[in-house]
């Protein structure tokens, strides 16, 4: 396996890749209400994000996507950093894709001078985010569009 940033080619793998992940994944955590009105929202490739140079992709050598997701800075403080839309393709889980592409993802940031990463994470990867050394902060509703929110768990970690 290995991470590498995206492209705007890469928006058609990373729908379908959140599009097949996503209704697994969070089917455990979340009742029907919930991901009826969710998932169409959140399944979808960020065009913007996924040329940001912060987005990656972990494949196989074979080029089989097996992960996405990246990290944006806040635009208000510039030490702060958000991770952002990371999945793991749900035949792939517990074979080290979250854990490859997330300690990337913090390197980077690290790199580029973030002090803190936040995180709006869904119940599901909340014990993902816990090993991985962020601290839970409490139960956050995320706006989707107006009316729509999407209950998730506010994380942080200190990165310098």
């Amino acid at each position: 396996m290995h991470v590498r940033p995206t492209t705007r080619d890469d928006l058609a793998v990373v729908d379908a890749l959140l599009a097949r992940s996503y209704p697994k994944l969070l089917k455990e955590d979340y009742p029907p209400s919930v991901l009826v009105t969710a998932l169409p929202l959140i399944s979808r490739a960020q065009p913007a994000l996924l040329t940001s140079g912060t987005y990656y992709l972990v494949e196989t050598d074979g080029r089989r996507i097996l992960g996405a997701g990246g990290w944006s800075r806040d635009k208000q403080a510039r030490d702060v950093g958000h991770i952002r839309h990371v999945v793991t393709d749900a035949t792939a889980t517990r074979r080290g894709v979250g854990r490859l592409l997330l300690g990337h993802v913090l390197e980077q940031a690290r790199a580029q001078g973030v002090a803190q990463m936040e995180c709006w994470s869904t119940f599901t990867a909340e014990p993902f985010y816990r090993a991985m050394g962020f601290e839970s902060l409490g139960p956050i509703d995320v706006p989707l569009q107006p009316g729509i929110t999407f209950p998730a768990v506010r994380m942080k970690q200190r990165l310098l």
